[in-house]
């Protein structure tokens, strides 16, 4: 559907955002790189009130899976409205929320979704972080909780504490006891914390997590629970490999440790399944949902194993967890995308995507990893000439290893992490008394495998210079990752294949004129794939 000429009004936005910036608070962050004043929007398209029109690749950091004012999603608010019920009800119930209640557990892992109860939480993620937390600790008697290197899982105390960058940027994680947080590697392909990348950096990430909880002198209690993201979004778009989650998941059960999956930014097939966990089969024991489930309005919930069920009344409340829009916005999502399934779409449209910034990250040493999964797509750009210099036993630094998600069975039905059971770690004698990693006398190979897949630093200025190129050619991206140097897609799971094709182009063209500009390519670049079109009138644009 097109969207109506708004007259340009170049002035009006310029004192738009003076006022903004006067007033506003210093935390606002998007205002800051996209100085864009929105004023109609539909579907992937947003326009300015300069008159600009925009592809949006930010959905809202992921809220709006079926992109902006979708049909479905304005006909659910319309009925609630001319029906005169009430729109704020605290926890009544209500037929809206019945039917919200009733197309979420449709859509759950199955063995959750037949033992399972739901929180409604105050209408930011965070807050079912929050109740997430407490609920685990409130069940098992016990305070202490698994974290993971890089994660983010919200912004007030408990979340952030739980968040791979807390304390971050001078922010603490006020009143929150950082010892009782005990952070586990997170299995980060491209830069290993283990030095060795692919299934080996999977096996060592889970064999770490399982000796330490054994370990009695390892300095990790017996915990509350453990919380991970399938996918590591604000992180970087990290994929977290299946066999790694089905070794936590393993992990986790044997030892009576509630597994939480926070899946606020990964949910409603956003990552090409519904649930990013159904990609691994992994049913954990709480989930924590919001972004996308309130159809683009507020909405937050905790859902779990009703055996956890043990918190009294009022031990998490909220004013606002009684939205009866969002609810009405959020069942008409999950139908609408689970009917059409626009989850198998969005793996289909992701991986023409990640295959196509592949072959253009192909002699451009700049792109370090092209990685994600379905509509969640990360881009890490490097400083090549800062990095290793390239030579005999080390790897080039060109597009780098490619993040795998799906470990396959090793030969003999088990996976990677069965036939290992970690029995011998990387330091430990090999039978024939040597280091197992042993290349020369007194070099361990895992110094020298760590001197073979070690990455270039981030290049957080040539991220935020094609953020910016991008938005001069109409198209809205995120940064993020260490550093913010990861260019990171988020489209709605309605894009067209023209749409796909128009973000590639001018995201490529924007890459190529960053890295000119920046003057950090050291030979021709070939190509762009297409020619940069300029943002214009259309359907699509």
């Amino acid at each position: 559907m097109a969207l109506a000429a708004v007259p340009g009004d170049g002035g009006a936005t310029q004192g738009i955002l003076r006022r903004q910036a006067l007033r506003e608070s210093a935390a606002r962050t998007y205002a800051r790189a996209l100085p864009i004043v929105p004023v109609r929007a539909r579907g992937m398209t947003v326009e300015g009130a300069d008159g600009r029109r925009y592809l949006d690749c930010l959905s809202g950091a992921g809220a709006l899976a079926l992109g902006h004012n979708h049909p479905v999603v304005l006909d659910a608010i319309r009925a609630v409205l001319d029906s005169e019920a009430p729109l704020q009800v605290l926890d009544l119930a209500t037929p809206v929320k019945d039917a919200f209640t009733d197309e979420l557990f449709a859509t759950l892992p199955p063995g959750l979704a037949s033992r399972a109860r739901v929180q409604f939480c105050g209408p930011a993620g965070t807050d079912a972080v929050e109740a997430a937390l407490k609920l685990v600790r409130t069940a098992t008697g016990r305070d202490g909780l698994l974290a993971f290197s890089g994660a983010y899982h919200g912004m007030t105390a408990g979340a952030l504490a739980a968040s791979g960058g807390a304390p971050a940027d001078g922010v603490m994680a006020a009143g929150v006891a950082a010892a009782d947080v005990t952070r586990l590697p997170f299995p980060y392909d491209y830069r290993c914390p283990f030095g060795v990348g692919g299934e080996r950096g999977a096996e060592l990430a889970a064999h770490w997590a399982e000796k330490l909880l054994d370990d009695p002198k390892g300095g990790a209690p017996h915990p509350a629970g453990m919380i991970l993201e399938p996918v590591q979004g604000e992180g970087g778009v990290i994929p977290a490999p299946d066999g790694w989650l089905r070794r936590m998941r393993e992990i986790t059960a044997a030892r009576s440790i509630p597994l939480i999956a926070d899946e606020v930014q990964t949910g409603v097939g956003r990552t090409g399944a519904f649930w990013a966990v159904d990609h691994s089969g992994v049913e954990p024991d709480v989930m924590v949902l919001s972004k996308a489930i309130g159809g683009g309005l507020p909405l937050a919930v905790v859902v779990y194993r009703e055996d956890l069920d043990l918190w009294p009344p009022g031990a998490h409340a909220g004013t606002f967890r009684g939205n009866q829009l969002a609810m009405a916005a959020g069942a008409a999502t999950l139908a609408h995308v689970r009917q059409n399934n626009l989850a198998e779409r969005a793996a289909t449209v992701g991986g023409r995507m990640l295959e196509r910034l592949r072959r253009f990250a192909a002699g451009r040493p700049q792109i370090g990893d092209v990685r994600g999964r379905g509509l969640m797509i990360g881009v890490e750009l490097v400083a090549p000439e800062a990095g290793f210099a390239t030579g005999a036993g080390v790897a080039p630094t060109g597009a780098g290893p490619v993040a795998n998600p799906d470990h396959e069975e090793a030969p003999g039905g088990t996976t990677p992490y069965e036939a290992s059971r970690y029995e011998v770690s990387p330091y430990e004698a090999s039978p024939g008394g040597g280091a197992p990693y042993e290349t020369s006398p007194g070099e361990p190979a895992l110094y020298a495998d760590a001197m073979r897949t070690a990455a270039p630093p981030a290049a957080p200025a040539l991220a935020a210079a094609v953020q910016q190129e991008c938005l001069r050619r109409g198209l809205i991206v995120e940064l993020g990752g260490r550093h913010g140097a990861v260019i990171r897609l988020l489209p709605p799971l309605t894009i067209t294949d023209e749409q796909t094709e128009a973000v590639l182009d001018r995201l490529t063209d924007a890459l190529d004129a960053s890295i000119r500009t920046a003057g950090t390519h050291s030979r021709e670049l070939p190509p762009t794939a297409a020619p940069f079109a300029p943002p214009s009138t259309g359907d699509h644009r």
